[in-house]
C-alpha cells in the first residue's frame, strides 16, 4: 500500500509540473519603464485571453471582473491598472488532466503580465487580487 501512495504523489507532482510548464512556457517580464501597447480588443483594466500565441487570433475571454467558464486559449494578457488589492489576476487553467493557477501582474509589471500556453490548455477561472 505505501508504494501506491508514493506512485500517486509522483504522478500528481508530474501533472502539476507539466501544467505549470504549459502555461509558463513563455512568461514574459515587461520592462518597467513604460507599458506595452494594449493588445487587440483588450483595453486597460481588462484581462484577456486569445486563441493564438502572443495575443493573436480570436479574443476568447475579455473580463474586467472575476470570470469562470471553460475556454481553450493559447495566450493571456493582464491589462489591468494599478489598484491596491485588485490589479493582479489568478488565472486557473487545465491542461493534460491537471489544474493549475498562475498569478499575472498588470502591464507593465514588474513581473510577468502575459503568457503563452501549449495547445489544449483551457482557462477556467480568472480572479482579480492584490500582489502575487
Amino acid at each position: 500500500m505505501p508504494t501506491k501512495g508514493k506512485k500517486d504523489m509522483r504522478k500528481r507532482a508530474a501533472i502539476g509540473a507539466v501544467a505549470t510548464a504549459a502555461f509558463a512556457t513563455v512568461l514574459v517580464t515587461a520592462p518597467t519603464a513604460s507599458a506595452e501597447p494594449n493588445p487587440p480588443g483588450c483595453p486597460k483594466e481588462y484581462f484577456c485571453a486569445y486563441s493564438g500565441e502572443n495575443q493573436t487570433g480570436q479574443l476568447v475571454v475579455k473580463t474586467k471582473g472575476n470570470w469562470s467558464g471553460n475556454v481553450a486559449f493559447r495566450s493571456a494578457f493582464n491589462n489591468g491598472k494599478p489598484f491596491p488589492g485588485a490589479d493582479h489576476v489568478d488565472v486557473t487553467y487545465t491542461v493534460e488532466g491537471g489544474t493549475e493557477t498562475a498569478c499575472l501582474h498588470y502591464n507593465p509589471g514588474p513581473g510577468g503580465y502575459k503568457a503563452n500556453a501549449v495547445p489544449g490548455t483551457h482557462v477556467v477561472r480568472v480572479v482579480w487580487r492584490g500582489e502575487c
